[in-house]
């Protein structure tokens, strides 16, 4: 099951380059705040964890 909620990332700030995630039956998609209503980028389990952990150690 989809989960159709986008959490946004608290990260940026109030600058508007902002990125939102929601979990997919699958791992997890991202979009740009900026740009909702182009493609979003969908993202296996492995791979999103693997995102978050290098995002998390930079």
């Amino acid at each position: 099951m989809m989960n159709e909620h986008w959490k946004k990332s608290t990260y940026s700030g109030g600058s508007g380059s902002c990125v939102e995630a929601r979990a997919t039956a699958q791992g997890a998609a991202i979009r740009d705040t900026q740009h909702r209503h182009l493609a979003e980028l969908s993202l296996p389990n492995a791979e999103w964890t693997a995102l978050l952990h290098a995002l998390r150690t930079r």
